[in-house]
């Protein structure tokens, strides 16, 4: 079975083909980072308007690089939320379309599911179950997976997300949009006995995170230093600022990580979404890992941010278990606010 994967939740537009026979055959992804730097972040609107004129264009890239055809493709997987409202028509409106046209099944998938299963493309993939750390712009939860469709949320963020607080901390730091790799490759200059920021929640007995006041901390610390300014701060203070709030974040999510697993007694981690891709955090879980002896998954680079390949697949594992899933249904809508554990088991 091959399945056609299309993404469109924010400022990514992924495409992808996924053989449940081969694996991944092709993938194409236009990133909107440069047009939405500009205004210091997403701007829906744009976002929409952007994936109209690049979806067909990756399709017939996607293709090519498959080495395949329309009439090849066997069913189709969308994302269908969460994620902006408009950009998600876009992407279901395209899946829909180009169902309704070939007369093939189409199935909306939820987003995060995409970001949860990634790891399983990797040439090493974990076994279920699993505990799975979702921490991308807009999501940070815990989860127990126990295979395709069985999700069990132990935690999540109360407020700001990971991701969030990376991108906003950035911009306190004047670091501009995407704010989370720019301040991780300026922390690894700073010094990290120069500011301890308070680690949010870390020792509370739940699996819940919280980071507006690790946030706020950072601003706290701008306003009263000397300069005043964050243009005339030094570039090592900044650095040093940085390390502070990096190493923060790391260590709650690392003590968070290593609790859920021994609460259910499971030894595989996996980390999936765009903070994935973060190299202190990594460093920070593959060194637990080896203390704690348990093992930890990770997708490849590529797979970290949002991208079609992931919702390729998740169509594709959901379609292995049930192929009915799919239906010859061309009316649609979209979730943007969809919780995970509300998908239903297949």
């Amino acid at each position: 079975m091959i399945v056609l994967g299309v993404e469109s939740s924010c400022d990514e537009t992924g495409l992808a083909l996924y053989d449940t026979q081969h694996g991944l055959l092709s993938h194409a992804l236009y990133s909107q980072v440069a047009m939405h730097e500009e205004y210091g972040g997403v701007v829906p609107e744009l976002a929409s308007r952007d994936h109209i004129r690049r979806a067909i264009p990756l399709l017939t890239q996607t293709l090519e690089g498959a080495g395949k055809t329309l009439a090849d493709i066997d069913a189709i997987a969308y994302t269908q939320g969460p994620g902006l409202a408009g950009a998600l028509l876009v992407g279901s409106s395209v899946a829909c379309s180009l169902g309704l046209a070939l007369d093939k099944p189409v199935l909306g998938v939820h987003h995060l599911e995409g970001h949860l299963l990634s790891p399983l493309l990797a040439s090493q993939p974990p076994e279920f179950p699993f505990i799975a750390l979702l921490v991308s712009g807009g999501h940070t939860q815990l989860m127990r997976v126990d295979g395709v469709g069985q999700y069990t949320l132990l935690g999540e963020t109360l407020d700001d997300a990971a991701g969030e607080a990376f991108d906003k901390s950035a911009k306190l730091l004047g670091l501009g949009y995407p704010g989370g790799p720019a301040i991780s490759r300026l922390a690894e200059f700073g010094d990290p006995t120069a500011y301890k920021l308070p680690r949010p929640m870390l020792h509370t007995k739940d699996f819940n995170f919280s980071f507006s006041g690790l946030k706020t901390a950072v601003l706290t610390v701008v306003k009263n230093h000397e300069e005043k300014v964050i243009a005339n701060i030094c570039e090592q203070d900044k650095a040093n600022i940085a390390r502070g709030f990096v190493d923060a974040i790391v260590d709650v999510l690392t003590a968070k990580c290593i609790s859920a697993l021994k609460h259910t007694g499971l030894k595989r981690l996996v980390i999936a979404g765009g903070v994935g891709a973060n190299s202190q955090l990594r460093a920070s879980l593959n060194e637990a890992a080896a203390k704690k002896k348990f093992k930890v998954y990770y997708p490849e680079l590529e797979f970290c941010t949002d991208n079609g390949a992931m919702i390729a697949f998740a169509g594709a594992m959901r379609l292995m278990i049930n192929p009915d899933a799919a239906k010859k249904d061309y009316s649609f809508n979209v979730r943007p606010r969809w919780p995970l554990d509300d998908i239903k088991v297949v």
